[in-house]
């Protein structure tokens, strides 16, 4: 199952960490996020501004959690073969469906209108989506932790530290991907309570940059994850570059965030 992270310890928390960057990013996470930040901007604006950072806090606890269990359990339960590939294909179909989602939000958003980031999950939330405490803000980011796709990744990070000794180990990968999670779901929150005070068109121009490179990241990293399941030749050369690819897609989704909140910048435009 842990045939394609690295074997190295230092190795192996690098691309963990990475891996926590990169899934602050995921489409879930910025339309939760989003929303959220802005239901608490108007009357709490100081919470709206953590809203990021306490939706991180809470995912991370539950994926620690699971580590825990998992690295614990390790030792007596045989993980059956068809996991891995039933866990890879659900991942595939939600990259790609949170890709075309997002795209179709952009074109169908009027010229002026900021776009927001589109999720799956988040439209389960119900209620939820109006938390106004940070409590129920870190409730929101756990119950966003009880999907299949989240569940097998922790438990792939914990299998995988139990090689290198007792339960320290899948604590330490918990921590580093709550830490990634952590910086990029922080700053998104940050900027999203910002753009808020803007009306303008340089506002909608850097929602529309931030929404098409979460679509076309999402789209990629799916087509690649198909082309991986089905040509064992893409499998192999894939193999142990995984950290590169990690790096690659934090890269390219930072340097879109960065532009658009260059491009938010500057005399805030209050809405009336």
């Amino acid at each position: 199952m842990d045939a394609s992270l690295p074997q190295e310890w230092s190795a192996l928390c690098v691309l963990v960490f990475v891996l926590g960057l990169k899934h602050g990013f995921d489409a879930d996470h910025l339309a939760t996020i989003d929303s959220l930040t802005r239901f608490n901007s108007r009357t709490r604006p100081c919470l709206a501004r953590r809203c990021g950072m306490l939706f991180s806090l809470g995912h991370g606890f539950v994926m620690i959690v699971i580590a825990l269990l998992v690295g614990t359990l390790a030792q007596h339960w045989l993980v059956p073969a068809w996991l891995t590939a039933f866990g890879a294909w659900v991942s595939v179909v939600f990259l790609l469906s949170i890709g075309v989602v997002n795209v179709h939000a952009v074109l169908r958003a009027e010229p002026g209108e900021v776009v927001r980031a589109v999720g799956l999950k988040g439209r389960f939330l119900g209620r939820l989506a109006e938390a106004a405490s940070p409590f129920w803000v870190a409730l929101v980011g756990a119950l966003f932790a009880l999907s299949f796709d989240t569940v097998s990744q922790a438990a792939l990070f914990a299998l995988t530290a139990t090689r290198f000794g007792g339960w320290q180990h899948p604590l330490a990968l918990g921590l580093l991907f709550m830490l990634g999670m952590l910086v990029t779901d922080g700053a998104n929150g940050i900027w999203i309570s910002r753009l808020i005070l803007r009306a303008d068109r340089i506002a909608a121009l850097a929602s529309r940059v931030m929404s098409l490179a979460v679509a076309g990241i999402s789209l990629l990293v799916g087509t690649f994850g198909v082309m991986k399941l089905s040509l064992p030749a893409v499998a192999a050369w894939s193999e142990r570059r995984e950290s590169y690819f990690g790096i690659a897609v934090v890269s390219v989704v930072a340097f879109s965030f960065l532009l658009a909140v260059r491009m938010s910048r500057g005399r805030s435009v209050k809405i009336g």
